[in-house]
């Protein structure tokens, strides 16, 4: 028989090999990986050669394994195709690493294959050969890759295990994906922000959250670049984290305000705005306009500080206005050996004549940064001491970005008249602390507190945080309520309000209100956590909290909002299987959510069967969910008046694995149902229907019996026909078990 996929395969890596010797890729992560690839397919194909050449019998196996590595390569190919130096490097790099780790694991699938052929086939001589192959695929090592890296970085944040600002594997990032300049950190910040509307447009869910954490990995770099790189203005005087743009990390020359009350050079925000983009790049907040605001107090203490230190950048003075053009041209003039970054990232500030740090205070958590502040800065005869307050979570890990995140959406006008019994009473709007477009007192603010000013939205933040989760501890009732609320409605649309929240300690206050007797206090309770559930980085501190028995206990005691959020965050815990594991020890979880699946609202029953399913996935839970008597209530939903046979036929589907699901399924007489669902289900739903009655076929002849009694035959002809190309392969399995069962039986009549 013809090797045809071994030739396909041949054909693909051909084509992907002519295409790697035609393109020329600058970005070396991507380099280096392609050249990986193009080596494991070079050690491979030789073999594949022989077999086409010494026309070695198929082997199934072979033929499945090598339609998996063809496949593989047309992704690679298509990579390259599509690859453009103005996508984002991390995300390229990410896809390639990934399709480098499959393309090893096909290419020794394979190349076993073909020794175990070899040694068993006259045809073939070269087991040699093909014995090196394998030993050089199975040794085939990369050194440490970025996609390692950027896991690292991010899990060292979610466990504070290291510093932000003292992160090794950051620094690896910068240096091996070539993020070295203020314009390659500013180009990845708008290229992986149009990844994330690329795939919200492809509606894939995983790439989504891939890019939402890559996303969350740029904003660390640039906090990271901030606080403990130096960008030298002139020899020993550096430029203070708080007068560069937080997007390109560079001297703010025109600094704008935008909707969100950030503020960033105009040049680079305008870049961001120009490319489509509408969302603040340090809060994710949704820009409600894309009017630029000058920021004239920023403005006049960077002049100062620039006079002050007898700095002389451009022919226009800095006092003066600039547009787009001016701010461009300024930066030009500044020639390439006018800022430098000194080689070693550190995590304390260079000493200088214009910064300094104290010592961590201890008692409260907070870091009191001096910065002494030259006269004409302060608008006074001598040089003034200012104060400034960032908190610090364990380890001292900054959360600069973060805490902005979460200010941002408190000062916000949509919730400061909800926010007015917990916000504390100096706190202030980014509208009333931004300066006013074209006002002229704006231009006249006090020098000596605009510094502050500029790092209130981090101090009042971080203390506002501290704030509610005081009160979720130790509150009175009203204020446990206020504080529940609050966190539940920062938490519901931001990413980084979560993870900032999270990383706060409001997760063991909140799982401790579950029990509440208040039931307004248990409802906001749950569904803040439910809002916290939805980052990756809280889902396994919530689980390690203990959530599982409050959450139960919410389950079996709230109103039903409370029950219908408590079982979405079962869900949102039982994406990692870790929780899975850890929820389906926990019978009473199980008992309670197929309770809810059985009496609750048509809210409550859809989030049950979506927490049930993803538990059936562990199939230790599958057993569990059987005894908790969820068959019974699954069967009921297959009612069409129900609205909910998907869901019931899909967690069915992972039940009917087991024994005792299957003999449920028939006590509580699925089969109707399900060749029901067949016949005039959803494309969906007849997958999964017909998935069920194979597996009672396949297990039990008195099961197939039954499933032909109701007619499953002329449904399941049609489903081969027409249905999505699982449900054929379904409905095929199906209808040759049917006959094979049928010639079994008259074969023994005729005996």
């Amino acid at each position: 028989m013809d090797p045809v996929p071994v030739r396909c395969l041949l054909n693909s890596i051909s084509r992907y090999l002519h295409l790697v010797a035609c393109q020329t890729i600058r970005c070396n992560p991507i380099k280096t990986c392609i050249g990986n690839v193009v080596f494991l397919l070079k050690l491979l194909k030789p073999l594949l050669d022989e077999v086409v050449d010494c026309k070695i019998p198929s082997d199934d196996g072979l033929d499945k394994a090598c339609e998996d590595l063809d496949s593989v390569v047309n992704q690679a190919r298509e990579f390259l195709e599509d690859w453009s130096p103005k996508l984002s490097k991390l995300f390229g790099v990410y896809q390639c690493e990934v399709l480098l780790g499959k393309v090893q694991t096909c290419s020794l699938d394979i190349s076993r294959m073909l020794l175990q052929l070899s040694q068993s086939s006259p045809v073939t001589s070269n087991v040699q050969g093909v014995e090196r192959c394998v030993q050089e695929i199975e040794s085939f090592r990369q050194e440490k890759t970025v996609t390692e890296h950027m896991e690292n970085a991010l899990r060292n944040q979610k466990d504070d295990i290291v510093a932000a600002l003292d992160n090794h594997d950051i620094d690896s990032i910068i240096q091996m994906v070539g993020l070295i300049s203020n314009q390659d950190l500013l180009k990845e910040s708008i290229a992986v922000e149009k990844e994330r509307t690329r795939s919200l447009a492809s509606k894939s869910k995983a790439k989504t959250e891939q890019v939402d954490q890559l996303i969350y990995l740029v904003l660390c770099i640039r906090e990271h670049m901030l606080k403990t790189e130096f960008l030298e203005v002139a020899k020993g005087i550096s430029i203070p984290p708080y007068f560069r743009c937080p997007l390109s990390t560079e001297l703010m020359l025109d600094p704008v305000i935008v909707a969100s009350g950030q503020t960033f050079d105009r040049t680079s925000i305008k870049k961001w705005l120009d490319n489509g983009l509408g969302v603040c790049p340090r809060t994710r907040q949704v820009l409600t306009h894309q009017e630029l605001i000058p920021n004239y107090t920023v403005k006049a203490m960077i002049t100062s500080w620039l006079e002050a230190n007898s700095i002389n950048l451009a022919v226009n003075s800095v006092n003066q206005q600039c547009d787009v053009g001016d701010a461009s041209s300024m930066v030009n003039n500044l020639g390439s050996n006018d800022f430098n970054r000194t080689e070693s990232f550190r995590f304390s500030l260079r000493s200088s004549s214009f910064t300094s740090r104290s010592s961590l205070e201890t008692g409260n958590g907070f870091e009191k940064l001096k910065i002494n502040v030259p006269a004409s800065l302060c608008g006074e005869s001598q040089s003034k001491d200012l104060e400034i307050f960032e908190l610090l979570s364990p380890g001292q890990s900054y959360t600069h970005s973060r805490s902005e995140s979460v200010c941002s959406i408190v000062s916000s006008v949509d919730y400061v008249p909800s926010l007015t019994e917990s916000v504390p009473e100096n706190h202030q709007s980014y509208s009333e602390m931004s300066p006013k477009k074209d006002s002229e007192s704006s231009r006249n603010v006090s020098h000596e507190c605009s510094v502050q000013n500029l790092d209130d939205s981090v101090t009042m933040m971080d203390s506002h945080t501290v704030k509610l989760v005081e009160d979720l501890k130790c509150g009175s009732n009203k204020e446990k309520t206020a504080a529940a609320a609050e966190i539940r409605h920062l938490t519901i649309d931001s990413i980084e309000n979560r993870v900032h929240i999270g990383r706060y300690g409001a997760i063991p206050p909140l799982l401790s209100l579950l029990y509440s007797e208040e039931k307004v206090i248990q409802e906001h309770a749950v569904t803040a956590l439910l809002n916290l559930s939805i980052s990756e980085l809280n889902k396994a501190k919530i689980a390690e909290a203990g959530a599982v028995e409050p959450l139960v206990h919410v389950l079996n005691t709230g109103n039903d909002r409370a029950k219908e959020n408590s079982a979405a965050t079962l869900f949102s815990l039982s994406v990692l299987q870790v929780n899975r594991e850890r929820i389906g020890q926990c019978n009473a979880a199980i008992r309670a959510l197929v309770n809810l699946l059985g009496k609750g609202t048509f809210r409550g029953k859809k989030d049950a069967a979506s927490a049930l399913f993803n538990l059936s996935i562990t199939h230790e839970n599958k057993a569990r969910i059987v005894q908790a008597k969820a068959v019974k209530y699954l069967v009921e939903l297959l009612e069409p008046d129900f609205e909910m046979v998907d869901k019931a036929v899909a967690l069915l589907a992972n039940l009917a694995a087991v024994g005792e699901g299957r003999q449920a399924i028939v006590r509580e007489g699925g089969i109707p149902l399900l060749v029901e669902t067949v016949d005039s289900g959803s494309q969906r739903g007849k997958e999964n229907a017909a998935s069920v009655l194979l597996q009672l076929c396949l297990n039990s002849p008195k099961f197939c019996t039954l499933v032909l009694q109701e007619g499953a035959i002329s449904p399941l002809v049609a489903l081969s026909q027409s249905g999505t190309q699982r449900a054929k392969e379904k409905a095929q399995q199906l209808l040759s078990h049917f006959r094979n069962q049928r010639e079994a039986r008259m074969k023994k009549g005729r005996s």
